[in-house]
């Protein structure tokens, strides 16, 4: 009985030894495996004596007239055919790697990117560079910043007001938007197919938290405070869906971007604003989304995906 012990720590097998096993496996016989190999026949049978006295078992059964495997070495040369194989491929991949054409690519993102562009662009670049691996990773704004300062993800698509980039990361635009309101169906406004900001003012506020969003929390607020109110915010929430299912249970009205309004809701109804009347008003504020990246940190995949919804 072979010790468990002494099998953990054998030295790892050459990978010519592999190949010399896996030639007398398909021929079974010593003879043409060497042909096969073009080397001779002693060597050859020294080296399978040697991968066998290395694994502490017996892979094949030798006679005068034949050589079998040993049901060791039948379990062996599929595993053995895989191991080459991928050997062979290594090559390629590395040369692929480093033309960005295959790797891994940790891409965060918020979820209003989730509605449209992301489901496109992610079938689009699989179908294109099949041997890169997208992670995909829901993530908020301030989650994201602190997942790129631990190395976590590469890069992130991220919600914000417009012109706004986070410091330290470089960023590309991929999409601007108006911002709508979201109003409980039951709400007095919800019949009229255009409001003004003063109608609205003075209803109750769900919106995210200041930390996931800061730039975009601040512009909607500096809209308030230009028409002389302060927000009266009723219920804070993370997720645009969340926010859009608190306004349909009538806790308040919210600030969406527009392609929040793919997530039809029952009970939500989505208005435009007009312009807000009187001198020194701010308009309502509209949206940015971005994908932003470490802009230090080369990544021949990430290079390959910016380029890619550029393009």
């Amino acid at each position: 009985m072979t010790d468990s012990r002494s099998a953990t720590s054998s030295p790892p097998v050459e990978l010519r030894l592999w190949r010399q096993f896996v030639a007398v496996a398909e021929e079974l016989h010593f003879g043409r495996g060497a042909l096969r190999l073009h080397m001779t026949q002693p060597p050859l049978t020294q080296a399978i004596m040697s991968l066998e006295a290395t694994l502490g078992l017996k892979l094949f059964v030798r006679t005068k007239r034949s050589v079998q495997l040993t049901p060791a070495g039948v379990a062996l040369l599929p595993e053995a055919r895989d191991l080459l194989a991928r050997a062979m491929a290594l090559p390629a991949y590395a040369r692929a790697s480093a033309d960005g054409e295959a790797g891994r690519l940790r891409l965060a993102f918020v979820s209003t990117v989730g509605f449209d562009l992301l489901p496109r662009w992610v079938r689009a670049f699989r179908e294109r560079y099949p041997k890169v691996q997208l992670e995909l990773i829901e993530a908020t704004g301030d989650v994201q910043l602190q997942a790129f300062e631990r190395a976590e993800i590469d890069a992130g698509f991220m919600l914000h007001s417009p012109g706004f980039a986070p410091s330290g990361l470089a960023s590309r635009r991929i999409a601007q938007e108006p911002l709508l309101i979201a109003l409980p169906e039951q709400s007095e406004f919800a019949t009229q197919s255009r409001l003004a900001l003063d109608d609205l003012l003075a209803q109750p506020l769900v919106i995210f938290p200041r930390r996931i969003v800061p730039s975009l929390y601040d512009a909607i607020f500096a809209m308030y405070h230009a028409a002389g109110h302060l927000p009266r915010v009723a219920q804070e929430a993370i997720q645009m869906q969340t926010i859009v299912n608190l306004a349909s249970a009538g806790l308040g009205v919210a600030w969406v971007p527009d392609s929040v309004r793919q997530f039809q809701r029952p009970g939500v109804v989505y208005r435009e604003l007009t312009a807000p009347r009187g001198r020194g008003r701010t308009g309502v504020p509209g949206c940015e989304t971005s994908l932003v990246w470490p802009a230090a940190r080369a990544n021949p995949v990430l290079e390959r995906f910016v380029a890619f919804i550029g393009a």
